[in-house]
């Protein structure tokens, strides 16, 4: 019988490398409980992922990259969370950025090509970094107090960033900066140097092996070719999918190990397991409405994404629709799971220990539920009326 997880693969190409993605997630399993425990960030399982070219899956075939879908993107995020959350989330940050400068041509496209010939040939990753301390979530709309200042043949950048995924593997990243001589923001590419440095403040209840710190950056310089146009067509941001994936991959995961515990364990006081008892058989079928609807949605979102480019940037409602109910539907699924599991689920080397943690970081991830549900009146209350 097909696993539940296998559902959405729709072709050949689709499960060559979702089998693929499940060999490392197994690997990544294993690694996992080491990398939460420390608070480590998981170098080993980033240098497998270069190895099986999944860092250039969303590069153009342009520039020697596999150029996936949204869907597909979506599909390998998922499984490859359902082996370990930290590191598809970290991950899904480099390639869900490619695919949005893909789709909508912001950066000049000599930086997009020099970029992305450097993670086909050297694994080169990238982030953003927005996220401040005073201003919050770049997604609230708050200026950010790091600055630029130009000077000769560039700019020199001041300031510190929070929440930068990632941060410890990369050698470039791009930062949000105001220039107060011209009193607007601007985006920069920037490269390590002495200037710039890693403070490691990570020390979250989840996904601890993201290496979220936060980084300084300390008259940084960025060449006048490095400030980005921040130009180009909308995509909707369709490429942050990615965060629901893995919180979805999560849940999956929460859900298989309640499911083999639920058919294996059997109490003294039963002569069945307790898979047969109708109190446990409702948990499972409410886990079962809560998994199936949320990853209808998810998928159904991205393959429309794909196939109406004209439609994108109308789809925010959809999209953020998609993150709000996946999000808060895994939370209660790994909870539903702990329930059948039971006390257990609560020790350190229980996997459900972990995913509990992990899933609920989706709360903080953007699109907040707050603007999720504001879009969604927006456009309730924009449509137009039918005349009586």
């Amino acid at each position: 019988m097909k696993r539940f997880i296998d559902s959405p693969i729709r072709n050949d190409e689709e499960q060559g490398r979702a089998a693929l993605v499940e060999r490392l997630a197994a690997q990544f399993a294993e690694r996992a409980p080491r990398h939460d425990r420390e608070g480590s960030f998981p170098f080993d399982n980033f240098a497998d992922l270069r190895e099986a070219g999944y860092l250039k899956l969303t590069v153009p075939r342009t520039f020697g990259g596999d150029e996936i879908s949204l869907y597909e993107f979506v599909l390998l995020q998922e499984r490859l969370a359902y082996g370990d959350g930290s590191t598809a989330l970290a991950v899904g940050w480099h390639l869900g950025q490619v695919m949005h400068l893909r789709t909508t041509g912001k950066w000049p496209a000599a930086t997009f090509e020099a970029l992305c010939r450097s993670v086909v040939k050297n694994g080169t990753m990238i982030n953003t970094f927005a996220s401040e301390a005073a201003s919050g979530s770049p997604s609230r709309g708050g200026r950010p107090e790091t600055t630029a200042v130009a000077v000769d043949g560039g700019y020199r950048i001041t300031g510190r960033k929070t929440f930068s995924t990632l941060s410890p593997i990369l050698d470039r990243f791009v930062v949000s900066a105001y220039l107060p001589d011209e009193d607007c923001t601007a985006d920069f590419l920037v490269h390590r140097s002495e200037q710039v440095s890693i403070v490691e403040t990570w020390d979250t209840i989840g996904m601890r092996a993201t290496g979220s710190h936060d980084v300084v950056l300390d008259g940084a310089f960025a060449d006048v070719d490095s400030r980005l146009t921040g130009k180009g067509t909308e995509d909707g941001g369709g490429w942050l999918l990615h965060i629901p994936a893995c919180y979805m991959g999560i849940a999956l995961a929460a859900r298989d190990y309640a499911l083999a515990f639920a058919r294996s364990y059997k109490p003294n006081s039963l002569d069945k397991p307790i898979a047969t008892l109708p109190s446990v058989q409702q948990t499972i079928g409410e886990m079962e409405i809560l998994l199936r609807t949320a990853r209808t949605l998810l998928y159904t979102a991205a393959d429309r994404w794909d196939k109406e480019p004209l439609e994108r940037t109308e789809m925010k409602p959809e999209l953020g629709l998609a993150k709000y109910t996946v999000t808060n539907n895994a939370i209660r699924i790994v909870d539903l799971a702990m329930r059948i599991v039971g006390g257990t689920s609560l020790s350190r080397t229980n996997p459900l220990e972990r995913y509990y943690r992990d899933v609920r970081a989706g709360l903080h991830n953007p699109p907040m539920d707050s603007s999720v549900i504001q879009t969604l009146a927006a456009s309730a209350l924009n449509e137009g009326s039918f005349d009586r």
